[in-house]
Formats: C-alpha cells, structure tokens, sequence
C-alpha cells in the first residue's frame, strides 16, 4: 500500500464506509436496470409512464444518476428537489413505497456487490420513509401511524406481488 492510499479518509455513508466498488458506472447500472424495471411493473409502470413523457426519460434517468451520484459519492452534480413531484401522485401510498423499494433492492443486488447493495438499500429505506412522511403530512393525515418499510418485509419474488 502506498502513501497516497494509506491517508485516503474512508468515505462512511449512513454508518457505512463507502465500498470502493461504488462509481458512477455502478451507479448508472442500479439507475438504468430500476427505472428499466419500474417501467415494465404492473403498478409502478403506469404512473411513471403517465408522468413522464418518453422524450423524457433520458434526461430523467441522467438526473436520478446525479441524485445517487450526490447521495452516496457525495458530488455536487445533483440540482433539484426530489420530493415536490411525489406530492401531487393522486392515490400514492404505501403499496408503492413497497413495489418501488422491493424492486430497487432487486435491482441493487443483481448489479451490486453485498456491501454497496447494502448502502444503498439503507438510503433507499430512509427516503421512502421520509417521502411517506411527506406525503400523509401534505394530505393533513395523521404521521405517527407511518411506520418505517423494513427490508426484511419487502416481498422477495414477483409471483407473490
């Protein structure tokens, strides 16, 4: 080991130290096979059809890249505000929280090694949570009924959803 890598600080990430094996190409593969799959998904599919022109998604998919880029690499690149888009979603709740986490985290550990598909189902858990929280708040529902989406509780196979 040399000097240079002996005094690079570890990156920690939610408590996690940030896996060497996370770069922006990973990061683009989790963006790129998600939004892939939200597309094609039964529930989740439509509204972001709906919402999303397909002239679009390219500049959409470039923006979510910036977005994980910023959250877990810790660039500068992501500019806007995630939540507000989610706020107008008639009808959201939490049966989509769940499809979107249970198909990220199927996204994140067929292109990712176990640690970095880890880091990034912590992030993902923790903005589905806050974004729940959002939008019972913006709708005047009571928040303290809003409890966190475990991972463990997320169906693990498309036949059972």
């Amino acid at each position: 080991m040399n000097g240079k890598q002996r005094n690079k600080p570890t990156t920690v990430v939610d408590g996690m130290p940030l896996s060497s094996a996370l770069d922006e190409k990973m990061i683009r593969r989790v963006v790129h096979g998600f939004y892939e799959e939200i597309r094609r998904d039964h529930l989740l599919g439509p509204i972001f059809n709906a919402a999303i022109t397909p002239e679009a998604w390219p500049r959409h998919l470039a923006k979510m890249c910036d977005f994980w880029s910023a959250t877990l690499l810790r660039t500068s690149r992501y500019e806007g505000r995630p939540l507000p888009p989610h706020l107008t979603i008639s009808g959201l709740g939490e049966a989509h929280f769940r499809r979107w986490l249970a198909l990220f985290r199927a996204t994140v550990k067929r292109v990712c090694p176990p640690e970095t598909a880890a880091l990034f189902m912590a992030r993902a858990l923790r903005i589905a949570h806050s974004f729940r929280l959002a939008v019972a708040f913006n709708r005047g529902e009571d928040t303290i009924h809003v409890k966190p989406i475990l991972e463990e509780s997320l169906c693990s196979d498309r036949a059972s959803e």
